[in-house]
């Protein structure tokens, strides 16, 4: 019998609501993959136009802000490319127009794993995860399975020239039970300089590192790993 070549599992789609919301979750995760050759892609759904309590602060500026911030994010952890959505911050919902969006950029960038929000995290004993966030990971599940693998589904791609496309890994960041650890012990000091771009969100820059470490090191502690990102991985067999 024909031996089928492997699959090729070089590139990471990587699915966030806001600017630095990716940083949070797996920046230290994505300078590790590109450290290791894999080609690591963006999508951001929103530009952040909310996000400030500055009473001089414009939405229109803002956004200016902090696509230029996430761009040089990205830029520190090595990534190959990354897009904007143009929804509104604040106003996202899991709709069959913001799938069709998502679905679009993964017949597009035809990742082997995609890397986004938990979607049932919704709160905490630290408070309440960001409605954004909940609406990202669900549209972005819908997405995959079934949406982006079947070819009837927004027929206008193909006409595009996108074809269908199965993910084969997802990976949810802020997941409330973990199943899967990524030690960014090589990668931590990237992930401060990603995070450290975002200056309109981030205080105390000074003591970045060491919020960072501590806490990448609590992740890790229960797996002996010396520092760790963590997410719920999801193996996509059909």
């Amino acid at each position: 019998m024909e031996q089928q070549p492997a699959e090729d599992q070089s590139r990471v789609l990587i699915i966030s609501a806001h600017p630095d919301d990716s940083e949070f979750g797996a920046a230290g995760s994505a300078a590790v993959w590109t450290a290791e050759g894999k080609e690591v892609f963006y999508l951001v759904c929103t530009r952040g136009d909310k996000g400030s309590d500055d009473p001089n602060m414009t939405s229109e500026r803002l956004s200016q802000i902090r696509e230029r911030e996430q761009r040089n994010a990205v830029a520190e952890t090595g990534g190959k490319e990354i897009n904007f959505l143009d929804f509104k911050d604040g106003e996202l919902t899991p709709t069959y127009q913001f799938r069709e969006a998502i679905v679009r950029e993964i017949r597009r960038v035809r990742p082997y794993t995609i890397v986004t929000h938990d979607p049932t995290h919704v709160y905490s004993d630290q408070g309440i995860n960001h409605p954004d966030h909940r609406a990202v990971g669900t549209a972005v599940l819908d997405s995959v399975y079934p949406t982006a693998r079947d070819r009837l589904n927004f027929l206008q791609h193909e006409v595009e020239g996108l074809k269908p496309h199965k993910v084969r890994e997802i990976l949810l960041w802020g997941a409330p039970e973990p199943n899967h650890w990524v030690d960014i012990s090589e990668g931590l000091d990237k992930k401060v300089a990603a995070l450290a771009q975002h200056k309109s969100q981030i205080g105390e820059l000074d003591k970045l590192r060491e919020r960072l470490a501590e806490r990448a090191r609590q992740v890790g502690v229960e797996k002996g790993i010396p520092m760790a990102e963590a997410f719920r991985r999801i193996t996509m067999g059909r």
